[in-house]
């Protein structure tokens, strides 16, 4: 079996022992311990399910249930402990000061988008709910936009491992390039429809 490290054979591991259970916790520990790849395990899920040891539905109602759960924990702990509670389980995050400057000031700007595309691209995931957190994101916008970018990143992920059967392995290395620019991508069309939307929205000027 493919091995990415001790922390990703255990998450096969555990996927591969306690199905829809394993899938869950192991989803709730990628958001939390970044090292943990999804692009990894929703494929081997995937898999599993062209095998017939879950279904489809199974697989990504536990991925996508276990997916919020991490972000709510960043999140939570972003919004009630602040920035000091952040950078003292920074080397935990793998997220540096710089790192989260910058991921403020793009959620400063783009909000809702920053958080949607952020659950597409590797190496983001992790990082997209402390900006929400610190800046007290809504609750309910919070957990509704996490819910929808990682229902859509899994579903394709377990699709793509259920496709391709044995060979689950090669999503990792054809879907990470992809996804970031699928992501940049989602800010780019989502900042413009935005930007239009507000335009729309604004008086025009008063006629003499």
């Amino acid at each position: 079996m493919f091995v990415l490290g001790s922390l990703s054979s255990s998450a096969q591991s555990a996927v591969d022992q306690l199905g829809a259970l394993g899938l869950f916790l192991v989803m709730v520990a990628e958001h939390v311990f970044p090292p943990i790849p999804s692009e990894l395990v929703l494929p081997l899920a995937g898999y599993d399910v062209s095998r017939g040891g879950m279904s489809f539905l199974t697989a990504l109602g536990a991925s996508t249930a276990g997916s919020v759960v991490g972000a709510l924990i960043l999140y939570v702990l972003a919004r009630l402990g602040g920035r000091p509670a952040v950078l003292r389980f920074q080397r935990l995050l793998r997220v540096d000061e710089p790192a989260l400057d910058r991921a403020e000031q793009r959620f400063a700007r783009r909000g809702t988008w920053f958080v949607l595309a952020g659950r597409m691209v590797p190496g983001m995931r992790s990082l997209v709910s402390l900006p929400a957190g610190l800046l007290r994101m809504p609750v309910s916008r919070y957990v509704a936009v996490t819910a929808t970018g990682s229902l859509l990143w899994n579903a394709l992920l377990i699709t793509l491992g259920q496709q391709l059967g044995g060979r689950w392995t090669d999503v990792q290395a054809v879907v990470a390039p992809a996804a970031t620019a699928l992501g940049l991508a989602a800010v780019l069309v989502g900042s413009t429809l935005f930007i239009v939307w507000r335009r729309r929205r604004l008086p025009g000027p008063a006629e003499g």
